[in-house]
């Protein structure tokens, strides 16, 4: 009796002891503070992008028609022209020599024909002369017109209105035909040329609006409109060719520059819309941190959830697979937090800012 008697106080007396050791429980951690959005159905413009180039609606390379040795040059580099306006003069002094040598025999046929047009109805002179006379002064007319036409081609005058390009000719310089003289380009409206592929043939119209931006001028967006559609499809890359209409104020965008062509479609309805932040890209793909609770707008249960992201708009990405109407995403801070930690919500910031 006594002997159990001492074994329960020894071990009540352990017991004792141990809790006293025993260290104290761990408190729960404190919920991490995040930076979250709500995500809501919403239209979003849509749009099909591509890359393409810029062309001149109007652009040349002057060269002469004939031979020649330069006496004028009548331009500046550069410089901007209007159509008609001359640029390089030939050497014309034969065609011009010849063509007064032309000009007195057509003045004398045109004497030849009065004088017949008089003298015919009195019977002076027949009917076949003044038939003669009257061919006689229609060759020398022509024969005026042809030296008028080579002298013409003697003076190399700009097409249409534009700017001229590097000068590649000196004076006293011999052209030849097709000698490049320096290139002129109209640089008011340009052609933008680009390629989509053949499944987007249905959302192309002419008329249809592109947009446009150039690396050259950052923020600045370009507006024009598709005039053709290439009516077929190309058999190496199985894409369209699409060609779009644009005015260029300023003149500051040129031809051969590579643009990004947004060609504008029906907006996309119901789209899930989240901050780019608060998307994470893993090995094992993309996904976001929803809080789940029944307040989950201020506070909840972290859960990590596997998207699927479509188009980027600024800051913004739409998810098209794995959010739902309604959900509560992390939009910052979600790298502190671990799947089912508590979380509280400081700030809801817009899916997409305006």
């Amino acid at each position: 009796m006594a002997v159990g008697l001492i074994v329960i106080v020894f071990l009540l007396l352990f017991a004792w002891r141990s809790w006293r050791n025993a260290a104290p429980a761990q408190a729960a951690p404190p919920p991490t503070v995040v930076t979250a959005t709500f995500v809501e159905p919403r239209d979003m413009p849509n749009a099909l992008e591509a890359v393409g180039s810029l062309r001149a609606v109007q652009e040349v390379m002057l060269a002469p028609e004939v031979a020649g040795r330069v006496t004028a040059i009548r331009f500046q580099a550069g410089a901007h022209v209007g159509a008609g306006a001359p640029l390089v003069q030939l050497f014309d002094g034969p065609e011009r020599a010849d063509r007064a040598a032309a000009a007195a025999k057509a003045e004398f046929a045109r004497l030849q024909l009065a004088r017949s047009r008089e003298l015919a109805p009195t019977g002076a002179e027949s009917r076949e002369v003044l038939d003669q006379r009257r061919a006689e002064y229609d060759q020398a007319i022509a024969a005026v017109r042809q030296y008028d036409a080579r002298i013409a081609q003697k003076r190399i005058v700009a097409p249409f209105a534009g700017q001229i390009g590097v000068r590649r000719v000196n004076l006293g310089q011999y052209l030849n035909p097709g000698d490049e003289i320096a290139s002129l380009t109209a640089l008011d409206r340009l052609y933008a040329d680009f390629t989509v592929p053949q499944q987007d043939l249905s959302h192309l119209k002419v008329g249809g609006t592109v947009r446009l931006i150039s690396d050259a001028w950052p923020g600045r967006v370009f507006t024009g409109r598709v005039t053709t559609i290439e009516p077929r499809i190309g058999e190496d890359t199985r894409n369209v060719l699409v060609q779009a209409l644009l005015p260029n104020p300023g003149q500051v965008l040129r031809p051969g520059m590579y643009v990004t062509v947004a060609l504008e479609l029906p907006p996309q309805g119901g789209a899930l819309v989240v901050p780019v932040t608060a998307i994470q890209t893993s090995a094992s793909g993309d996904s976001v941190t929803v809080i789940r609770g029944k307040n989950a707008r201020k506070e909840g249960k972290a859960a990590i959830v596997a998207v699927t992201t479509g188009r980027r708009i600024g800051d913004s990405v739409i998810v098209t697979k794995g959010l739902k109407a309604g959900d509560v995403v992390v939009a910052e801070g979600q790298i502190r937090v671990q799947p089912g930690a508590p979380v509280r919500v400081k700030t809801i910031v817009p899916a997409l800012k305006d």
